[in-house]
């Protein structure tokens, strides 16, 4: 039973022809005031010529069957289930596919554009969050029965490529050429970059002059070119599935470079850019977002006109009713700008959403290549996994289980906290196990499936065991379960996996209230059962939700 729907019916019987589409029922904020709540009488009443309360009685009137109404204030309804049907409701939960993830987005589909490193250099902790956010995303989005594609939008082409291919031919030994990693690819972009801020100029004419050949389609730096981008997804991919992440399209900078010309044709021939010192810029300044260059001096084109190039592909290719942007919160302005002028190109058949997040520093210290401490990813996982074998060779883990409980554990620390926040990663914090924290929810998980195993029934509720709700510990846990799917819809609204993090760590602070509270192998059998039977549902909403998150649920550790 939809308690929302049965309140609205409630209210359209009480006010025939009013629209109540947006009458909400939700978890009370006092379980004094009852298990739920609704506010809307309050919002009806002076429409309708009547006082709150008086509203909010003809409304309780007509809400009977298993629920308890009581008006409270000026007009608050507040209402009560009955044991029967929470029962009810535990067993159709439990029964339902996905713990009964609505499956709102059937039949339609979003693209997501997230992690986007650059070409010709190794992951670090700067590309965490925006790999680990949209994947949460990604996969949300996936389990609402949306059609996602996944897209990262990589870093490959441009004025680096030059300097690259220069370094290439003249900072390699033959070894380093012939056994070529992103690693030496790095380590050649830096030692070329140095040599072309020599004050001679020579270095730089070169590296310019190879990204001009590059440009034109010279066979032998086109081949150069296509060897860097094949080691460096190569690299990406290897990161990629120790995090749990996939991508459905790689489509760097240069699938749309091509593109980029008709694109200012179009802005041109639509009067929306025009000439400004010798640019081609798009006036923003009426909507206080200054100036965007859709084409520089040289002849150029910038990350306006390759996103814009991009919409216009992805439009054409996928037909979704949304792109999803993870970015860090520096590109604000830019995504203001680029939503701007798509909207005036007519993109408006799509919703543009950018999700921007703050930026991560690692132990109080900001990240960057000054202070010393731009930690490679690599590097980072494998700290993660050197910590959590300290944590589980105690217990008999193994090193699969200390990459399950270290990764998942870099992946909480971003994923529990906004992503609009700036956030501090710090190892006691990630890797405790009380807390808000990933390995505190995977050890909840191995508990449950510990109890489940002693008491013989496997990872599933006893066969023929009924839902049973009697204490107020077993009743707080169970309402919170109902919530689960409201939970993972409120996620993606937002676009915020912190908001499906919180919830889960609430759950499992309120199982384990009733777990200290409730007996269970030790009650007499039809309460076993029932208390069973929820920790078997508790156990497959935190597992559901942590597998949302892209966190691995470990039954032993």
């Amino acid at each position: 039973m939809d308690l929302t729907e049965l309140v609205r019916t409630a209210f359209a019987e009480a006010f025939p022809g009013e629209d109540f589409a947006n009458v909400k029922v939700v978890p009370a904020t006092d379980p004094r005031f009852g298990d739920y709540q609704c506010n809307d009488a309050l919002k009806i009443a002076k429409k309708v010529g009547l006082k709150p309360r008086d509203a909010a009685q003809k409304v309780a009137e007509r809400i009977g069957g298993a629920l308890k109404v009581e008006i409270a204030g000026p007009g608050f309804l507040n209402l009560t289930v009955s044991p029967e049907w929470l029962a009810g409701e535990l067993a159709a939960l439990a029964a339902a596919p996905k713990c009964g993830i609505p499956q709102k987005g059937a039949g339609r589909k979003v693209v997501i554009d997230y992690s986007s490193p650059n070409a010709a250099k190794q992951m670090h902790i700067g590309h965490i969050r925006s790999t680990v956010i949209g994947c949460a995303i990604d996969r949300i989005f996936r389990a609402l029965g949306y059609e996602v594609v996944a897209d990262n939008h990589l870093g490959d082409w441009g004025t680096q490529f030059g300097i690259l291919i220069k370094g290439y031919r003249e900072c390699l030994s033959d070894d380093e050429r012939k056994y070529l990693t992103v690693a030496t690819l790095e380590k050649c972009y830096v030692l070329s970059a140095a040599k072309a801020k020599e004050e001679d100029g020579l270095w730089k004419d070169a590296c310019r002059a190879e990204l001009v050949k590059l440009q034109q389609g010279d066979a032998e730096n086109l081949a150069l070119w296509k060897r860097f981008i094949e080691i460096s997804i190569g690299e990406f991919e290897r990161m990629y599935a120790k995090l749990g992440v996939k991508f459905d399209t790689y489509r760097g900078e240069s699938y749309y470079n091509s593109m980029m010309p008709g694109i200012v044709e179009k802005l041109l021939a639509m009067g929306l850019a025009k000439e400004s010192e010798g640019a081609l810029i798009v006036d923003l300044s009426e909507e206080k977002l200054g100036v965007a260059i859709v084409r520089k001096s040289d002849g150029g084109y910038n990350y306006t006109t390759s996103d814009l190039a991009c919409v216009e592909s992805r439009v054409k290719d996928y037909n979704p009713e949304r792109i999803i942007y993870v970015t860090d919160d520096r590109q604000q302005l830019h995504f203001k700008q680029f939503f701007s002028i798509a909207a005036k190109m007519g993109f408006t058949g799509v919703k543009l959403v950018h999700v921007p997040f703050g930026l991560m520093s690692y132990q109080g210290k900001a990240i960057s290549t000054r202070e010393g401490n731009l930690i490679k990813l690599d590097d980072l996982l494998a700290e993660a996994k050197r910590r959590s074998l300290e944590i589980v060779a105690e217990r008999g883990g193994d090193e699969h289980l200390a990459e399950q409980i270290g990764y998942g554990a870099v992946k909480y620390a971003d994923l529990s906290h906004d992503p609009a926040t700036a956030i501090d990663f710090n190892w006691d914090k990630a890797l405790a196990l009380e807390g808000n924290s990933g390995p505190y929810l995977q050890y909840a998980y191995a508990r449950v499936c510990s109890l489940l195993e002693k008491a013989g029934v496997g990872d599933a509720r006893p066969e023929g065991a009924a839902f049973a709700v009697e204490t107020p510990a077993e009743k707080r846990l169970a309402l919170q379960l109902l919530e689960f799917p409201g939970a993972v819809v409120r996620a993606a609204e937002a676009y915020k996996p912190s908001v499906l993090a919180d919830y889960l760590f609430q759950t499992a602070q309120l199982y384990s209230s009733f777990y200290q509270s409730s007996p269970i192998l030790k009650s007499e059998e039809s309460v076993r059962n029932a208390r069973l039977a929820l920790c078997a549902l508790f156990g497959d909403v935190l597992k559901t939700g942590l597998t949302l998150l892209g966190i691995e649920t470990p039954r032993h550790i």
